[in-house]
């Protein structure tokens, strides 16, 4: 008989690490006329909690300027405790750099539009990032 190897991908816990707004024009900024233009940081890092679990956190850093004057500035780190076990170490590093990133994404994403919409500014509303593509970008560097 041939053992068989289990797998198992599973999320355990998605939270919020850090979250911070800075609005450095406000109020005279409500006052200009609205042009945004929107700037966006994307950071993802992991660490191995024990043999089976891991903490990925996705860092997004997002800047709304109006002409030249930034109207607001969110940073987050929206985390998750992942459960992966019986994979190889190509499909864990794909696994920790892609798939995990996609699931945190709209929690991080609805908590920025979330908390612009609290400062009165319009929600950012991000597209969608193709983190295959940025983990094939890091493996290239």
């Amino acid at each position: 008989m041939s053992e068989q190897s289990t797998q198992n991908f599973s999320i355990a816990r998605v939270y919020t690490k850090d979250l911070s707004l800075e609005s450095p024009k406000a109020p005279k900024i409500f006052e200009q006329q609205w042009n945004p233009k929107l700037g966006l940081e994307v950071d993802v890092t992991n660490e191995a909690i024990s043999d089976t679990l891991h903490e990925v956190i996705l860092k997004l850093s997002v800047t709304v300027k109006t002409d030249d004057d930034t109207a607001f500035l969110i940073e987050i780190q929206q985390a998750g405790v992942f459960v992966i076990d019986g994979f190889d170490d190509d499909t864990v590093e794909h696994i920790l750099g892609s798939m995990c990133p996609n699931i945190l994404f709209p929690y991080a994403r609805e908590t920025i539009d979330s908390l612009a919409v609290k400062a009165t500014f319009p929600a950012p509303m991000l597209a969608p990032i193709n983190f295959d593509a940025l983990l094939e970008q890091r493996k290239q560097q």
